[in-house]
């Protein structure tokens, strides 16, 4: 019984101890956990090259998008895994109603009569090194003035040719 009760606590305690949230590089986004058992890690010696391609919008435009907020996830689960940023290359393409995401402030609150929560984000993506791309196409389509644009975007021909390009580079495309 005294066993039983010891695996019990020390379960318990494990747990309850490595569930502390860990924001490595990216201090207020992409929160993530350590796993000291976990026996599949990142190499640190590897040269990681990821282009996230996100096309999902919101449904709460006053909160961060989720699948935005995954980029940073990415940014410090590399870092966790002992990965230097010297090692890894991001970047990211939005289209789609995505791009609502990376409106300025101004117009931004003009489409859903609140402050963008996802620029604080952009500014720390930028700042770790990602590089932020917005299709020149879907500004087209969705009537979005390149102005409008939250200063940390580059319009890109397309996501379509940003995609091809990079995967031609060798980036791992993940999608969200």
């Amino acid at each position: 019984m005294r066993t039983v009760l010891g695996v019990i606590f020390f379960s318990i305690s494990f747990f309850a101890g490595a569930q502390n949230k860990l924001n490595p590089v990216i201090a207020d986004f992409g929160s993530v956990y350590a796993v000291p058992f976990a026996v599949e890690k990142p190499d640190p010696n590897l040269k990681y090259k990821i282009l996230v391609d996100v096309n999902t919008g919101t449904d709460k435009p006053e909160l961060v998008n989720e699948s935005l907020e995954n980029v940073a996830r990415i940014v410090n689960l590399h870092a966790l895994g002992n990965v230097s940023d010297k090692n890894l290359e991001l970047a990211l393409v939005l289209h789609g109603p995505a791009v609502f995401n990376i409106m300025n402030n101004e117009a931004y609150k003009q489409k859903f009569s609140v402050n963008n929560p996802n620029l604080p984000l952009f500014t720390a993506l930028k700042k770790a090194g990602v590089k932020i791309f917005v299709c020149g196409q879907t500004l087209f389509k969705r009537n979005i003035n390149p102005q409008q644009l939250a200063p940390e975007a580059m319009v890109a021909l397309s996501a379509i040719t940003t995609i091809t390009t990079y995967s031609q580079k060798g980036f791992t495309v993940l999608k969200y």
